[in-house]
């Protein structure tokens, strides 16, 4: 009888490649509402964006990542502050411009850009957006004495609405629609522009990223989402603006790599339904401007 010979097979780990490729998005911080004090304060504007896929990396090498904080409100008799810009290895999303307080402080430029404010029969007007990042904050109202409501604040894929009549605010601008996590999620909306009247109509945060516009006495606007760059929104009467929320970086690449990160770097991994063949990291926030991560 003839007894075959029998060999144990070893599956051996496969190598990681010396290069891959990954998708990204960048979003900024997003700016704050401007005050109430004297009228109705504009919503801040969303966070600028960048996202694009096929970015080759390289095995083992150190990318630098910045995660913008959100922008802190300016109280209840100033304009906003711009948010924090985000950046990947030199690839950049600007920071939301900061939401228009009366008198004589405007709204100012951004990723996209604030929404202007209302007082009596004068306002100031939205500032612009960076191109390819966002639009415009809407502009305020030249509105009769005690109706006064604000603009909004730009969002990513639409400008911040004008006050459309006396005692209405305008709405925070549309943010972007991302599935790059296999899931739609909403980043960098506008915040709504703040009203004076407590019946009166404040402004919505666009794709309820942006923080609603205050309406009302003592009522602030509220803040934008955090890790989404939404704005916040401007205060009602005597109302503080909201605070900005802060940027994101998501990043999608091949399974065989793995990510990591210096000791500033927060992040966390993220199980995407039917993504097979890739990971996702979602970076939410960094100490400061010398963190990095490594995917190897």
């Amino acid at each position: 009888m003839s007894l075959g010979r029998r060999f144990l097979s070893i599956a051996r780990p496969s190598a990681v490649p010396s290069t891959g490729t990954l998708s990204y998005l960048i979003v900024a911080g997003g700016g704050s509402g401007g005050g109430g004090a004297a009228g109705s304060g504009g919503g801040g504007g969303a966070g600028g964006y960048k996202t694009a896929s096929g970015y080759t990396f390289n095995n083992g090498q150190s990318y630098s990542v910045i995660v913008g904080a959100g922008a802190a409100t300016g109280g209840i008799a100033n304009k906003g502050n711009n948010g924090n810009s985000s950046t990947f290895e030199g690839i950049t999303a600007t920071g939301g411009g900061a939401g228009g307080y009366y008198p004589g402080t405007v709204a100012t430029v951004g990723g996209s850009g604030g929404g202007g404010s209302t007082n009596n029969n004068t306002f100031t007007n939205g500032a612009g957006g960076t191109s390819g990042q966002g639009n415009a904050g809407g502009d305020g109202r030249n509105a009769s004495v005690g109706q006064w409501a604000a603009a909004g604040g730009g969002g990513a894929t639409a400008a911040g609405g004008g006050s459309p009549a006396n005692n209405d605010a305008g709405n925070g601008g549309t943010g972007l629609s991302s599935t790059l996590t296999n899931a739609t999620l909403y980043y960098a909306g506008g915040g709504g522009g703040g009203a004076w009247n407590s019946f009166a109509s404040n402004g919505t945060g666009g794709s309820s990223i942006g923080g609603n516009g205050g309406k009302g006495a003592g009522s602030a606007g509220a803040n934008g989402v955090a890790n989404r760059g939404g704005g916040g929104g401007g205060g009602g009467q005597d109302g503080a603006g909201g605070a900005g929320g802060s940027g994101v970086i998501v990043l999608k690449y091949p399974e065989a790599f793995t990510l990591s990160a210096s000791a500033g770097v927060s992040t966390s991994s993220l199980n995407a339904a039917g993504a097979t063949g890739f990971k996702f990291s979602v970076i939410t926030a960094t100490s400061d401007s010398s963190q990095t991560i490594t995917l190897s």
